[in-house]
């Protein structure tokens, strides 16, 4: 049937059970990321994975992300990878070049393992832009990761 969606209704996707799930949080920004990181986990427990298939690794900042997510998705255990950082715009480029880098980095893994890799590195004006969304978008990593494994699970 055209349009219709070959896999699972949205919401069967988000079961965790049964899932390994690999976190990388970026330290910059640490008030930031530990926010993100606390809602994705608990996100993570709520749609089912278990705490022990949940590994979580930190790194210094955004742009040594994509280098340890590469490293979790060679090993080939997870079913989805969960990238978590935090770059507040200054007064030079160099928040341009964090935050391409990064992003272009993080899809690279993805693509080139064919593993879902949920993109939470917030990318804010402001560090009041940075809190209003730390809490939502760790659990929108979350619901990303769980229902993009189990997505390409069905497909």
């Amino acid at each position: 049937m055209f349009g219709a969606d070959k896999g699972t209704a949205a919401s069967d996707r988000l079961n965790g059970k049964k899932l390994n799930i690999g976190i990388v949080q970026a330290r910059f920004n640490a008030d930031i990321t530990d926010a993100l990181a606390k809602a994705c986990k608990t996100e993570l427990l709520a749609l089912g994975v278990s705490e022990k298939d949940i590994d979580h690794v930190t790194v210094p900042g955004a742009l040594e992300v994509p280098v340890a997510l590469q490293a979790m998705a060679e090993k080939g255990k997870y079913d989805a990878l969960i990238a978590l950082g935090c770059i507040i715009r200054g007064e030079t480029y160099h928040f341009e070049l964090v935050a391409n880098e990064s992003g272009a980095g993080v899809t690279r893994i993805s693509l080139d393992y064919q593993l879902p890799v949920a993109n939470a590195i917030l990318t804010t004006e402001n560090m009041e832009q940075a809190i209003a969304r730390q809490t939502d978008k760790g659990r929108d990593a979350a619901q990303v990761a769980v229902e993009m494994a189990n997505l390409l699970e069905s497909i």
